[in-house]
């Protein structure tokens, strides 16, 4: 049973979702991902794409992501692959331009990409970043500007950085809207999901 303050927030939340999403490739620790998961939520991002081609690595990793995503998990979409080109496939189906955090001599600096745009942003695992063949399906490369001895983030706190980046340009365009009057057809579609989870969960009690 749904009540009406309930589905008022599931309308909020769900106006506010973003066509924009994140692709974790290899990413070992669940924790990270628990945490990835938390920040996607907070800037609006409904759906993250997991890619484990490694051998060693299986999804089922992804049941212990815990208190670092509590409420958070439930409503999100986590789509798995294991062949990079199914994934990406799927990627482009529904997001015009792939960001890679990688940095090489034509990486732009993230503060002066326009991320308002459909986009997805990817990630590489914690020890050695992304693969050659996840890069090649990269439209760019970005990078947040370091001015310490180090040269990277931990995964998770470059994705907090460069999604919120993106909540900060998104919110300039005023694609945050303050009602739910008037959503889009993927927002709609957002919503009905929300309902369903919500009926579901339920029904079980």
């Amino acid at each position: 049973m749904t009540t009406q303050n309930r589905r008022s927030k599931f309308e909020r939340v769900a106006a506010r979702r973003q066509e924009m999403t994140v692709v974790l490739e290899n990413v070992h620790d669940p924790h990270n991902i628990g945490a990835v998961l938390r920040s996607c939520d907070a800037v609006g991002i409904d759906e993250i794409f997991v890619l484990y081609t490694e051998d060693h690595l299986d999804f089922e990793r992804l049941e212990k992501i815990g208190t670092s995503a509590t409420g958070v998990k439930k409503w999100m979409k986590i789509n798995c692959f294991r062949s990079v080109e199914e994934c990406f496939k799927a990627v482009r189906s529904s997001y015009d331009k792939i960001l890679a955090t990688h940095l090489n001599a034509e990486a732009e600096d993230v503060y002066a990409f326009d991320l308002t745009q459909r986009v997805a942003f990817l990630f590489g695992n914690e020890h050695e970043g992304l693969t050659e063949e996840a890069l090649q399906h990269a439209d760019a490369n970005i990078v947040i500007p370091q001015m310490g001895m180090a040269q990277s983030l931990n995964i998770s706190v470059a994705c907090a950085v460069t999604i919120y980046e993106a909540l900060r340009q998104r919110s300039e365009a005023g694609m945050y809207p303050e009602t739910a009057e008037g959503m889009k057809t993927h927002n709609e579609q957002i919503l009905k999901r929300y309902l369903d989870i919500h009926e579901a969960s339920y029904k079980k009690e």
